[in-house]
């Protein structure tokens, strides 16, 4: 399976396991929902580039994860923010795929449209190379 999608799901379930990260949401969703109320995840868009060598098969995603909430503050962002970053730096494995690094690339967090609504968005950088090539 392609290294997009088995790391996609690899970190899906990931975050799905942390107790504290999914006590302080109402949802985790794979791509924007339909339908949701806040506080909520959204593990958004995964762009690969090739990170392989002469006998490696190695790629290197970009992937993006979104926090939605509401509120005066987002001060309630900022421990969802450590959470998911905990998660994902304890990634080791995705199927075929063994990760070799992961690293936030950067951050933002910014007020929605909503008087008060909050967005953070956070993208990471993960490095796979493909188990036994």
């Amino acid at each position: 399976m392609s290294a997009e999608v088995t790391v996609r799901a690899a970190v899906i379930a990931a975050l799905k396991e942390d107790a504290a990260l999914m006590g302080g949401l109402n949802g985790l969703f794979d791509g924007q929902p339909v339908r949701a109320s806040v506080p909520y995840a959204v593990v958004g868009e995964c762009i690969a580039s090739d990170w392989g060598a002469k006998d490696v098969d190695g790629r290197e995603l970009r992937l993006t994860i979104g926090l939605h909430d509401a509120g005066e503050t987002p001060g309630r962002l900022a421990a969802l923010l450590e959470r998911i970053d905990a998660v994902m730096q304890l990634l080791e494995f995705a199927e075929a795929w063994r990760i070799v690094a992961v690293r936030l690339i950067r951050s933002r967090v910014v007020k929605g449209r909503d008087k008060d609504n909050w967005q953070a968005v956070v993208d990471y950088r993960v490095r796979v190379v493909r188990q036994g090539g």
